[in-house]
């Protein structure tokens, strides 16, 4: 049996969205920017998909500007707008639970000039308001809270982050990163006071190497990509068409039966929860109530080294991963398990489970039994 389990890091593109993006890279493979059938062709497709997102947010057409991913939006968002507002401040405050997207971006614009504030979590991985009102500075300029914790499924209060925000300045710019957050909430950026949103598709069973950044209108900020002028100038480059097609169609699956699916993701977090928590020694890191994602679940397992039981479950046919998948080749601890207050010892021993609309009740026993044996041989083989 196979298990994949690591859909945080990616997921199967619905086979709807494979058949899709092949039949446009066949058939309608004309550059949008040609001023013949085919590039017409191609425009109206890119037309269609920017309407469609837009419409899962409520938001303007012209407000979505499409990018290749997660990353871009991300670096866009922050160095886009630290370059636009630069002369109003240099102060950016942000998170220590963020994606290192967002982080590695902060970092480089540090070594800029600009000051960054990183607000501090419980130990839920949920940030205190009261930090960010204290935090808030005549020179603050941006401010970007991720909507869901891509580790732990800690989801962000962003409706009252927002409100604190533009209650002390309208000019602040609030950015979120809802790469995880997108196709498991509905999230309507007018609703929460938020100017600039990222999502990256391959996160909602669509293709990789594509996402968009939202924008709202009169939002100050800068372009980061320049060459031929595509989406208004504001992110040159041939559009990925088929791509683009397919990010929006995983879209509006994701959200046509989204109530129903995200009930039963939440049955099955809890129900894997609740039984991999009575093996000894593992504790989940989080909440295991409703006031977090449904799909992503961060268990430490005492005296197990993680990259050793991921492997012993890989033989198994069962996929997870070891925290952010976009960060497992890097040496360092985990800190966003860090700024939550977990024991050291057990940073190095924690994996995550995540789960999809495709996992099944099944999937989640096989990985339990399969848990249930692994767990107690290997640390058999650790004692002293």
């Amino acid at each position: 049996m196979e298990c994949y389990l690591d859909n945080s890091a990616t997921t199967r593109a619905y086979p709807e969205v494979a058949a899709l993006v092949s039949d446009i890279m066949l058939n309608t493979y004309g550059n949008p920017s040609s001023m013949h059938m085919k590039g017409v062709e191609a425009e109206r497709i890119v037309n269609k998909a920017r309407e469609d997102i837009a419409g899962v947010l409520k938001c303007r057409p012209k407000e979505i500007l499409f990018t290749s991913g997660g990353t871009e939006s991300d670096n866009m968002a922050l160095i886009g707008t630290a370059e636009a507002n630069k002369r109003s401040g240099r102060h950016i405050i942000t998170t220590k639970v963020e994606h290192h997207a967002i982080l590695e971006t902060t970092e480089a614009l540090s070594k800029q000039g600009y000051e960054i504030t990183y607000l501090p979590v419980d130990s839920k991985g949920v940030i205190c308001l009261d930090a960010l009102s204290n935090a808030l500075r005549e020179d603050t300029i941006l401010v970007s809270i991720m909507h869901t914790n891509n580790e732990v499924g800690a989801v962000q209060p962003l409706e009252e982050a927002g409100r604190i925000i533009k209650s002390y300045n309208q000019k602040i710019v609030f950015h979120t990163d809802a790469v995880q957050g997108y196709g498991k909430f509905r999230i309507i950026p007018k609703n929460l006071n938020i100017d600039l949103l990222s999502v990256s598709a391959h996160k909602i069973h669509g293709p990789k190497g594509v996402g968009f950044l939202y924008i709202k209108e009169g939002t100050r900020i800068k372009p980061i990509i320049y060459g031929g002028g595509q989406q208004k100038g504001m992110r040159s480059g041939t559009e990925n068409v088929p791509g683009i097609a397919g990010m929006a169609l995983a879209s509006n699956m994701c959200y046509a039966n989204l109530s129903e699916d995200m009930e039963r993701l939440y049955s099955l977090r809890e129900y894997f929860i609740s039984e991999a928590t009575k093996l000894m020694g593992v504790t989940l890191n989080g909440s295991e109530g409703r006031d977090c994602a449904p799909h992503i679940i961060s268990l430490s397992i005492e005296g197990i080294r993680a990259e050793v039981l991921l492997h012993a479950l890989e033989d198994k046919g069962i996929y997870v991963s070891s925290g952010s998948a976009c960060a497992s080749n890097r040496p360092s601890l985990s800190g966003t398990l860090t700024a939550m207050g977990v024991n050291r010892n057990l940073l190095d021993s924690t994996l995550r489970f995540s789960l999809s609309v495709h996992t099944t009740r099944e999937e989640l026993d096989y990985t339990l039994e399969n848990l249930g044996i692994i767990i107690p041989t290997l640390r058999r083989y650790i004692r002293h």
